[in-house]
């Protein structure tokens, strides 16, 4: 122990680490330095980097403060740590209310600036008012205080707008009808009813089969009851008027007791008590939550037309500043919005500069360091959940800078995921800032531009899963490029290949017309068919608008003159292959997702064993009773509340994380019991179930998209972005196979290691040379590269973006002069 102490705390000090794949690591890591994790995936990084260091690190801190009993990872010791902040992809939730104006805290700072300086109308002598100028008073109201002030005019008394009353999130602030949303949910009639066709044709589009048949009967009952009967077989066109209204809204609707004033709506079903197609769906939707993927399509939201989407009410957004209503400065893009403030630092003077001066070196700060990471194209009305896993993570990372804490590790997983080679500079800057604060920065990237400028790199390896969890190289970039265990080293020593023939595809296109979504200027663009294309250009260029908002979107939107989309009707079906997050349910796991595990219990439910038990395929279930651990319910761990802190999750002590009961255990195929299997990686399964086509087909996709290296067990809430992507991308061609489909797939490459990329690049080829297309949203210059067609778009992001830039093969976008893209490949 004494050598630990001789002039070491500049360096973590690892000794034995064992968790997951970790061969018994023992590493020395430069503290106060830019430390890049890096290595083939699955190769051990993240559990080095977060499951050992973090978790450690989280350990150590809050033991220090008086908490006890949590999980320490399987390491001998570290020493020399700090307390850690981890910056991950999956950061923001799903709630509408969460904007980037809100995560950042710039809307608050504009709220203030709006409190101390907004001019209004006196509603007593209708002249001119600034909040500065007039006279204020508080007053208390039972256990609230409110703030009133007089018009330096006539004296009049009303109540001051505060920054309470410009958040739309607010009683005081929202508009009243779409409680500060801005927007306001329809039913989408056209989805719904197929006016051109018979109730028994399936003119409604969500009744089917015994229901359709029971709604019919009810329906025609409430017309008979009315004293409106109608013919069977009438297309819903044909009916009269007070039909349509108790079929659309329901017995007990305004609309049809204004339209039937003399007539008592029926009490039972047998009379015609029908409740209305537009009440079961706001019905169903209340029920589920507003989440549902299979409602979805039956609605639209359209735009509130109180407040027409300025989501505040109207006193509140009638205000202005330097005679700009607060919901104008929302939707303009931070780069804009910086701009305005550069001219209310020129307009305040004496006072009004002395109350606001903070608030803006603080908005400009902020705005100055989401640029720095690529995101000034951003407006502040974006809702997070619409923000790729990249963006969040970026802004995150740019909020970090606000803390100027010293003496945190700060450990990042690819804080480069959705950047252009052009915008990592600006992550570059950030990473160095948090290191020249003093503090550590670990990051886990495959980015080479992000390895170069790194002061330490640790290459882990040789392979993934149970063949990784070693190091194989660590050093500068030059030092790693000497040293011929190192995966990454000579990778970098590579020359690069020289790309293959281009395809020309099948001769038919797909023509998007005027595209005008978000910030597309109009544009017109052809995407060859049968062929791999990639659409490029900077963040916020248009690229996830055009690929994932107008393309993918063709066939369930009306088509106008804009965003029109001719050529998909080609295909047997359009997939879309997204960033999103698969899950929030620790159940699912990546046998259970991908089908391989409903297979596996037949084969243990098969067993002579098996049978002799009376086990049946249902008792090797985790997620229903019979062989599950009752105790943890099959999860093989039961949570802890920390309070303030992250939930921990400690071992059942029931059945020590086995999931199952001992007769069930006690159950082995080729020596594995059901629990061995769970944490078996795909590659192992794919020797261990060799005599099963079924499981092996799905298993080998698995390994084809990278994921070899996984546990079957593996819960999908573990899984990065990009892993849980390529996942989905399995899945469907599990799903899908021999079909002509259209593959829109947004930075499939996210999580990869260069030579992965390689290998994925290999399962692209393969399926468009089985007839399906590709379309990817990429900034990976290997992808690009090896890419039949590039749609480069640009030439910046937000409003200077939306563009066309280049078009060609990837020798052609080399070679012209307006590509960015093409400088760097």
């Amino acid at each position: 122990m004494n050598e630990l102490h001789n002039g070491e705390v500049d360096s973590i000090i690892i000794k034995g680490a064992k968790e997951g794949n970790l061969k018994d690591i023992s590493l020395k890591i430069p503290r106060n330095r830019i430390v890049v994790f890096t290595g083939l995936s699955g190769s051990g990084k993240s559990t080095l980097a977060i499951d050992t260091i973090y978790q450690e690190c989280q350990r150590q801190y809050l033991e220090a403060i008086g908490y006890q009993g949590i999980n320490k990872p399987k390491v001998d010791f570290v020493h020399n740590l700090s307390p850690a902040i981890r910056i991950t992809q999956n950061e923001y939730n799903k709630n509408p209310r969460s904007s980037v104006g809100t995560v950042t805290n710039i809307y608050t700072g504009l709220r203030m600036i709006y409190e101390k300086l907004s001019k209004r109308i006196c509603p007593n002598c209708n002249k001119e008012i600034i909040s500065s100028e007039c006279k204020e008073e508080v007053e208390k109201f039972e256990s609230n205080f409110k703030v009133y002030m007089y018009c330096n005019h006539c004296n009049h008394k009303m109540e001051k707008l505060t920054r309470t009353h410009f958040s739309y999130n607010t009683r005081e602030g929202a508009c009243k009808t779409c409680q500060g949303l801005g927007k306001v949910l329809k039913v989408s009639k056209e989805n719904v009813i197929h006016e051109h066709l018979s109730l028994e044709a399936g003119a409604i589009d969500f009744w089917e089969q015994r229901y359709k048949d029971y709604q019919i009967s009810v329906l025609y009952n409430a017309f008979k009851y009315y004293g409106v009967p109608a013919e069977p077989h009438t297309p819903v066109n044909d009916f009269k008027e007070g039909q349509k209204l108790i079929l659309f809204y329901g017995v007990e609707s305004d609309e049809v007791k204004k339209n039937f004033p003399d007539i008592i709506p029926p009490k039972t079903v047998a009379e015609g008590r029908f409740e209305g197609i537009f009440p079961v769906l706001w019905r169903r939707l209340s029920e589920k939550g507003g989440e549902s993927k299979k409602l979805d399509e039956y609605f639209r939201s359209d735009i509130c037309h109180e407040c027409m989407g300025e989501r505040l009410n109207k006193l509140s957004r009638s205000v202005t500043v330097l005679d700009t209503h607060l919901p104008e400065l929302v939707s303009l893009s931070l780069e804009e919005l910086y701009q305005w403030l550069l001219k209310i630092e020129d307009y305040a003077k004496g006072t009004n500069k002395l109350m606001i001066e903070s608030y803006l070196l603080d908005l400009k700060t902020k705005i100055r360091r989401i640029a720095n990471v690529g995101l000034d194209y951003l407006s502040l009305d974006r809702q997070t959940m619409t923000l790729s896993g990249g963006e969040a993570q970026r802004i995150r990372l740019a909020a970090t800078l606000d803390s100027n804490l010293t003496g945190i590790v700060y450990i990042m997983d690819e804080p480069t995921i959705g950047l252009h080679p052009k915008d990592t500079a600006g992550i570059i800057n950030i990473l160095k800032e948090l290191r020249d604060l003093g503090n550590t920065v670990i990051v886990i990237e495959h980015d080479i531009d992000v390895i170069r400028e790194a002061d330490y790199i640790i290459d882990m390896g040789p392979g993934s899963g149970k063949h990784g969890g070693e190091i194989i190289g660590k050093g500068t970039l030059e030092e790693l490029k000497k040293q011929n265990m190192s995966i990454t080293g000579s990778y970098l020593k590579r020359k690069i290949q020289n790309p293959k023939k281009f395809r020309k595809g099948t001769g038919d296109t797909i023509e998007v017309k005027n595209a005008n979504l978000y910030n597309l200027k109009n544009i017109n663009v052809s995407f060859p068919v049968g062929c791999l294309t990639s659409v490029t250009g900077v963040s916020g260029s248009g690229k996830s608008s055009l690929v994932f908002e107008v393309l993918s979107k063709s066939n369930i939107r009306n088509q106008t003159n804009h965003n029109k989309v001719i050529g998909t009707e080609l295909f047997d079906q359009i997939i879309t292959v997204e960033q999103s997050f698969l899950t929030k349910m620790k159940r699912s796991n990546l046998a259970t997702y991908s089908g391989v595990y409903s297979e596996i219990r037949k084969i243990f439910g098969g067993l002579k064993d098996a049978k002799d038990r009376g086990l049946t395929i249902k008792d090797f279930s985790f997620n229903t009773k019979g062989g599950r651990c009752e105790n943890c319910e099959g999860l093989g761990y039961v949570t802890s509340n920390m309070l303030f802190f992250e939930d921990l999750e400690v071992t059942c002590p029931v059945c020590n994380g086995n999931q199952f009961n001992d007769v069930v255990l006690s159950i082995k195929y080729n020596g594995y019991n059901i629990k061995d299997v769970l944490k078996m990686s795909v590659e192992d399964g794919i020797y261990i179930f060799n005599k099963y086509p079924k499981v092996i087909k799905i298993l080998k996709l698995l390994k084809d998209v990278g994921l070899g290296y996984l546990e079957l067990g593996q819960s999908l809430t573990t899984l990065s972005g990009g892993e849980g992507q390529r996942l989905k991308l399995a899945k469907e061609l599990i799903n899908s196979e021999g079909k002509n489909n259209l593959y829109l797939i947004d930075e499939p490459t996210s999580g990869l290691h260069p030579i992965d990329v390689e290998n994925f690049l290999v399962l692209l080829n393969r399926i468009v040379d089985s007839g399906s297309t590709i379309i990817v949203v990429e900034h990976n210059q290997q992808v690009i590269r090896a890419s039949d067609w590039i749609i480069d778009l640009g030439p910046e992001g937000g409003i200077n973006g939306g563009k066309v830039v280049a078009i060609g093969t990837p020798d052609d976008i080399i070679i012209n002069q307006n590509s960015i893209t093409g400088k760097f490949l």
